[in-house]
């Protein structure tokens, strides 16, 4: 069964005690040694101080396990930017996902410092030794990542017919950057499944430019014409979910936003071509998609194949991150690509490989920087006993790696860009110490977030019409309520179904204020049935256990999967317009929204919309005036929160969403944001020429 993952409350919401910081208290102490470390004894305490206490790794009872202390010197490494020993560096490629992802940082930094040569003869002397597969390919992707050529093509041969995949899909990735790699590559019968065709094509297509096997990969990207003669190229990734699914899976409000935000920026003056770096499943390929798309104008799609299907998460970006890196590379160098700016915005692996691809093509880097997980380490992962390798403590290690990889991304930023939240930039360094430590000397900017606008279409009517007839058609199916339902008042949410977004609590905290009574209820969100992922299924499980026995509520709630964006918001507009204004009312009970983008677009609507204390809703929200602001930390106050707002009269309702739809128009929209930015890509572009280099 899938875990929790939801945000317990803010520890600065009224009412709620507060819990000791132990993670932003250590990194305090790491940027300011005067700072004292907190001491503690739990696992999460434990592994704080083995990674920011200065390398004062306890032995005895304290000492963390073996894995966590060779993680944590490699991240202090990569932190403090000291070159490491080369052969000391490469004993690390034996160990796990996150040991790997660290060492890759700290070897970058090692090779950057100068050491190349040394390098190279480490990873030679290691690659020679009879090393397990999952090592042997680390070491290869490590090489090729610097351009460092340890073996010639001849002795990696066998590699790249190995029985393990991961094996001998880095040995292609790898030969097609040696000289003579393409004498040794195999050709396409030796291929498995459609993802190896086309990195054996690709691997051809980079070793030998022209040669009969990379026909493949060029038939996937001929597409994108040449780059433009003038005008800023600007990629921009979004490897969290898929760009046309919001609410499905992993998709949320981001892939609205960089939709939106593509088609806009490159109509800018500034930018001629926008390309969106998604991730692609390898089932398009075995029906001839290409890897390049166009989707507006000035607006195209980069692909990104991956070896399986599925969502990626946090902790499987881990073990692609070599081969999403070398993707983007391929993809970032072809001829009408180039970028001068790439640009990512989340804290996964798979941001930190776009970075290593914007590296090797001398692109721009820039990053998105927000305290997540960062600000809910304290209260989330407190009291996990020192000596576990639960599921809880998976979660514990994993947060804390995403917050190195947050680091990582903040420090190999050309430009910052930062989110302001409840206390505007505060709210940032307070988890993100390096920053006011390197106070004036690096470039960050705060643009607007925004939305694309709405734009009408000729069957929006017949469109809102069906969706208002599927939703109070019939109390008994689980898709409609009673049709005596329509003249009561509608609590609305729409969101990917997930612990974070936390929908379960708010049908208990309705069913606790007694709301099922006197309101519906329509919850949008997660995929279709039959095609739910395990956290999907789990929170629907959830709320069909507390809809059990409850007849008179049962029949007073639907739940869709999700809808496109734009029946969204046509159903929005419904809900909203004159004849009934104030009956319904949004509602997102998130743990905590960095921004809150389909609260802004519910706003935007003119639907009276509640987003919680913890994020970034507070900056744009003023309760009671332009919205609510929600206590989401705890069943009991969200249920008194909204009895409260149902309790209001539609007229009160009406003049909040009044306000609401006229905030989003003065200062939230995706046009807004998109010139805000190109402005900041030309404005670093203009700092200093691009160094272009081969990918």
């Amino acid at each position: 069964m899938p875990r929790d993952t939801r945000a317990p409350s803010d520890a600065t919401t009224p009412g709620t005690p507060e819990v000791p910081d132990v993670v932003a208290r250590w990194r305090r102490h790491w940027w300011d040694p005067a700072s004292p470390g907190p001491e503690g004894h739990d696992l999460l305490s434990l592994l704080a101080r083995a990674e920011y206490g200065h390398g004062t790794d306890r032995g005895g009872t304290h000492a963390p396990a073996p894995e966590d202390l060779r993680a944590a010197r490699l991240r202090r490494a990569a932190r403090a930017g000291t070159p490491r020993d080369p052969l000391t560096l490469v004993t690390a490629a034996g160990g796990g996902p996150m040991v790997r992802s660290a060492l890759a940082e700290a070897w970058a930094v090692t090779v950057a410092a100068g050491h190349r040569g040394r390098a190279r003869a480490a990873l030679r002397s290691r690659l020679l030794l009879p090393v397990g597969a999952e090592e042997a390919a680390c070491l290869l992707d490590l090489a090729d990542a610097h351009g460092l050529r340890p073996l010639a093509a001849a002795e990696c041969a066998a590699r790249a017919r190995s029985g393990d995949r991961e094996e001998r899909h880095a040995a292609l990735r790898y030969l097609s950057g040696v000289p003579g790699g393409h004498a040794v590559l195999p050709t396409g019968p030796h291929a498995s499944g459609p993802y190896e065709s086309l990195l054996l094509s690709a691997a051809w297509e980079r070793a030998r430019p022209g040669a009969p096997p990379g026909a493949g990969f060029r038939r996937a990207v001929r597409g994108l014409p040449a780059r433009p003669a003038t005008g800023l190229v600007v990629a921009q990734s979004m490897t969290a979910g898929q760009l046309d699914e919001p609410g499905v899976g992993l998709s949320g409000g981001m892939s609205v936003l960089v939709a939106g935000l593509g088609d806009a920026m490159a109509t800018t003056r500034q930018v001629a071509r926008v390309l969106t770096v998604v991730l692609a499943d390898p089932s398009r390929f075995g029906r001839g998609r290409p890897l390049v798309e166009r989707i507006g104008a000035g607006h195209w799609v980069l692909g990104i194949p991956l070896p399986d299907g599925g969502p990626v998460d946090p902790a499987a970006a881990l073990r692609l991150r070599p081969a999403v890196a070398w993707w983007a590379g391929r993809l970032l160098g072809l001829p009408g690509a180039a970028p001068d700016v790439v640009h990512a915005r989340f804290a996964d692996d798979c941001s930190l490989a776009v970075a290593d691809a914007a590296r090797r093509c001398g692109s721009r880097f820039v990053f998105t920087a927000t305290p997540d997980p960062h600000r809910t380490m304290a209260e989330r992962h407190r009291g996990v006993p020192r000596a576990s390798w639960s599921e809880p403590a998976a979660a514990l290690r994993l947060d804390l790696h995403r917050i190195f990889v947050g680091d990582r991304l903040v420090a190999r930023s050309d430009l910052l860009v930062t989110i302001p939240g409840r206390t505007g930039a505060d709210d940032l360094s307070a988890h993100f110490p390096q920053l006011g430590a390197a106070a004036g000397t690096r470039r960050t900017a705060s643009p607007p977030e925004g939305i694309p606008p709405f734009v009408p279409r000729a069957d929006d009517e017949r469109v809102a019409a069906a969706l208002l007839d599927r939703l109070f058609r019939d109390g008994a199916r689980p898709d409609s309520v009673d049709t005596t339902a329509r003249d009561v008042r509608l609590i609305l949410s729409v969101g990917r179904l997930h612990p974070v977004k936390q929908q379960d609590r708010l049908v208990e905290a309705w069913l606790d204020a007694g709301l099922h009574r006197s309101t519906a209820m329509l919850l949008i969100g997660g995929s279709a049935a039959g095609a739910a992922t395990p956290v999907e299924e789990e929170m629907r499980a959830r709320i069909a256990k507390l809809l059990s026995g409850q007849p008179e509520a049962r029949r007073r709630i639907a739940l869709w999967p999700a809808l496109p964006n734009h029946e969204i918001r046509v159903l929005e507009r419904a809900l909203a317009r004159a004849d009934r204004t104030g009956r319904a009312l949004y509602v997102c009970p998130s743990a905590k929204e960095e921004f809150g983008l389909a609260v802004l677009e519910a706003m935007d609507s003119g639907l009276p919309a509640g987003g919680p204390l913890r994020g970034g809703v507070p900056h744009y929200v003023r309760d009671g005036a332009n919205g609510f602001l929600l206590p989401t930390d705890s069943v009991s106050a969200l249920a008194r929160r909204l009895d409260a707002l149902v309790g209001l009269t539609d007229g009160e309702l009406a003049r909040v969403a009044e306000a609401g739809r006229r905030s989003v128009a003065a200062r939230f929209s995706a046009p807004a944001m998109a010139q805000a930015l190109a402005a900041e890509y030309h404005r670093l572009v203009a700092s200093a020429p691009l160094r272009r280099r081969s990918p």
